[in-house]
């Protein structure tokens, strides 16, 4: 199996290209998080919210059968799944030699979920009370801002789809990261989460994976220095 192709500081330009990137990339995602997270305080929903509802709720009524496609969609994004997917791609990396990869992918689920039970219960916003699927009640977990499913699809399809990079496979990339949004976007069509808290999920996530990949390689270099 080819080996990653990973930049490397003997790739000075690629290794720019890449702090520029990853740079304004985090920038761009933590101000968007703070955006909109500064819109939802004590303010249950506004209009980008009510807007987005409404289209769901259009395409609901339209095509009723698009409902279970969409509950089927959403379970990709719950712990149900993510947690024995995340154990059978430990595995697999683990067997090809990627043992740095499999703690990469441990911490950002691991710690990406306890990002995310932090922030909700820092903006304690509750869920929509249209909500088609039932949830837990009014504690940590059943909140609403940000929405967990984004976050972690984001660090889940997240890493994958920059393991892929690295193997040349951009389109396939590229697909889970519109996986990993269309998982997000079934929250809203349920109304178990608002647009803004899918969207400060993605940011979020986003900003975090970029974060902890940062932190990581720069370990792995002092380690090697």
């Amino acid at each position: 199996m080819p080996k990653l192709a990973l930049p490397s500081a003997s790739r000075p330009g690629l290794l720019t290209t890449e702090i520029v990137g990853g740079g304004l990339a985090f920038g761009l995602s933590i101000g968007l998080f703070f955006s909109l997270a500064r819109g939802v305080l004590g303010q249950p929903m506004g209009a980008l919210d009510e807007q987005a509802f409404a289209v769901a709720d259009r395409w609901r009524a339209a095509a009723p059968w698009l409902t279970g496609m969409v509950l089927f969609v959403t379970l990709f994004g719950s712990l149900k799944f993510l947690l024995p997917a995340s154990l059978l791609v430990f595995y697999w990396l683990r067997r090809r030699g990627h043992g740095r990869h499999v703690l990469a992918l441990l911490l950002a689920m691991s710690s990406g979920w306890v990002l995310n039970t932090l922030l909700k219960g820092w903006f304690h916003r509750p869920r929509p009370t249209s909500a088609l699927l039932y949830q837990l009640g009014q504690n940590q977990l059943g909140q609403s801002f940000p929405s967990g499913h984004a976050m972690l699809s984001i660090a889940f399809y997240g890493y994958l789809a920059w393991l892929l990079v690295g193997y040349g496979r951009r389109g396939w990339a590229a697909m889970l990261l519109g996986w990993a949004g269309l998982i997000g976007l079934t929250r809203v069509y349920l109304h178990v989460h608002y647009l803004t808290d899918v969207l400060a999920g993605f940011a979020g996530g986003v900003g975090w994976l970029l974060l902890l990949g940062a932190g990581l390689k720069a370990l792995g270099q002092a380690r090697t220095a």
